[in-house]
């Protein structure tokens, strides 16, 4: 452990660290020797401690400091572009075309409306007062939440991991970066540079695998916030239980997508074709299966064959803008799915690239493989319903997706399933487009995960909104109703205080109306003189 700890942490460093964290008195130590038990911290134990004394000392807490630390990772997104393109290339095979659009541009979009908007955000929020609280203040001051642990994904391992990161500096924490270890490449890249960008004791970046993470989740934060799958969502919940510690956990599931059969089925398609292939369907809000009465199931299908062409010409495998699976493990998986279910079209592998061509598969029923997991990959099934009625049944009939998708002209047709259904989002003819609006909050609900970010969101989830009142040490005959000895008389007050609805909105537009009237009133009068 020591041979380690002096490998990746420095022996000064570790030092210092251990100095203020087991022995701030320096007096204590005796000798010029180090006492052999120092060093049975971990190395995650030393970065949360170093982050967490870091964090102590306020330097992440004025605005200014916020706002240079994001710039910096503007600087750090822009000039490192090509090595992130190229970690990105060698993980999941994608271009840099892809990766800036679906990667690194939505983090600039990020970056810029949280630096424009950051002093607006944090400033006091003055809230709606009551007859008791008439003559205070009061508002709502965000506040850091302390010490902030990200645990990124794999398969958007840049935007899913920076992401909460941005809102997490902009809210004035301290944050621990842990990059998934299945996007190896991404993760080495973002160790080795993000460092020399942004304060590297308040986001100091972790990586490693299972044993590292499980180490972390040893540790007490004051958030935690978790990308990937449900069934270590539930592990992080159970570590985090064991501290208190709020989590949010954005997790996916299988995200249903319904064609009515009076919409535009070529428009449709093509949309559901691109969002089920982005990054080889590996996105947690693809389109997870398609639900459709049999009368256009034909239709459906040689639309989404004719797109995939469209998209990826007639030989996918060659295509620059399709990529491979992300590890031998999720190709055997995705292969396992596809037992007991009919390829309609596609179907064509390659473990030595681990390349699984664009593939739909018919005759599938609720008991069918494919259905009893998230897909995370380029498997399409198509489900037939008789109905919307059906539709929304069966999707009732399963935990609750991340998104619920529909394509269809009716706009009753869409209210009712908004209205019948529940999801982390809905999006209405189209696919993924609603998370680069950063003014939707994005999260799922019950399966799908816990807490939304985004934008302002993002600051929100991460921030402690404070609830302040001011009062004065006045006005005590006011106060005296809530004073033993209680009586029906003071009980009466109270009920009129507590209970009388009042708009102090239009209550000001009332004493503005009164005050120019009075003024008019006082001008006549002056002239009448």
């Amino acid at each position: 452990m020591t041979d380690l700890l002096l490998s990746r942490c420095g022996f000064r460093e570790v030092f210092s660290t251990f100095s203020e964290v087991c022995c701030p008195n320096l007096s204590e130590w005796k000798g010029d020797f180090i006492r052999p038990s120092v060093f049975t911290m971990s190395r995650e134990q030393v970065v949360v401690e170093r982050a967490r004394r870091a964090f102590q000392t306020g330097r992440s807490k004025p605005l200014d400091f916020r706002i240079q630390q994001l710039k910096k990772l503007q600087s750090f997104i822009c000039e490192r572009q090509k090595d992130i393109t190229d970690a990105l290339r060698r993980d999941l095979s994608k271009n840099e075309f892809v990766s800036e659009l679906f990667e690194t541009l939505v983090l600039e979009a990020e970056l810029k409306l949280t630096i424009s908007r950051l002093a607006d955000w944090a400033a006091p929020r003055p809230v709606e007062k009551n007859l008791l609280t008439l003559t205070d203040e009061a508002y709502v001051k965000p506040e850091p939440l302390g010490l902030v642990l990200i645990i990124g994904p794999w398969n958007y391992p840049w935007a899913l991991t920076l992401l909460p990161l941005v809102g997490a500096i902009a809210a004035g924490n301290a944050v621990v970066i842990k990059p998934s270890e299945i996007s190896l490449n991404s993760s080495n890249v973002m160790e080795e540079y993000l460092p020399q960008y942004i304060d590297k004791d308040l986001y100091p970046v972790v990586t490693g695998g299972a044993a590292e993470t499980q180490e972390l989740l040893k540790q007490k934060f004051d958030h935690i916030f978790y990308t990937g799958s449900s069934s270590v969502g539930k592990l992080v919940m159970e570590a985090a239980a064991r501290h208190l510690t709020p989590v949010t956990l954005e997790l996916g599931g299988k995200s249903p997508c319904y064609i009515d059969k009076n919409c535009d089925i070529t428009t449709a398609c093509r949309r559901i074709t691109w969002g089920k292939l982005t990054n080889c369907g590996q996105t947690c809000i693809a389109p997870d299966y398609v639900l459709c009465e049999s009368v256009v199931q034909s239709r459906v299908l040689e639309e989404i064959k004719k797109s995939i062409k469209e998209f990826y010409t007639d030989n996918p495998k060659v295509s620059d803008d399709y990529g491979r699976i992300v590890s031998q493990r999720h190709f055997k998986r995705l292969m396992g799915l596809m037992e007991g279910s009919t390829v309609a079209f596609g179907g064509d592998v390659d473990e030595s690239q681990l390349y699984i061509g664009p593939t739909v598969l018919e005759g599938v029923t609720s008991e069918s493989r494919v259905m009893k997991e998230e897909i995370f990959g380029p498997l399409l099934p198509i489900i037939t319903v008789d109905g919307v009625e059906e539709a929304i049944q069966f999707i009732n009939d399963r935990e609750k997706p991340l998104v619920l998708y529909v394509f269809s002209y009716d706009k009753k047709l869409i209210k009712r399933m908004l209205a019948e259904t529940s999801s982390g989002a809905l999006l209405a003819n189209d696919c993924l487009v609603h998370f680069i609006d950063s003014a939707l909050p994005f999260g799922g609900v019950g399966h799908s995960g816990m807490g939304r970010y985004r934008g302002r969101h993002s600051f929100d989830l991460l921030s402690n909104l404070r609830s302040c009142l001011i009062k004065q040490l006045h006005l005590e005959r006011v106060n005296s109703m809530r004073y033993p000895p209680h009586n029906s008389r003071r009980l009466g007050w109270a009920r009129f205080f507590l209970l009388t609805q009042i708009s102090l909105r239009r209550l000001g537009y009332v004493l503005a109306m009164l005050a120019a009237l009075s003024a008019f009133l006082v001008q006549k009068y002056l002239r009448q003189d």
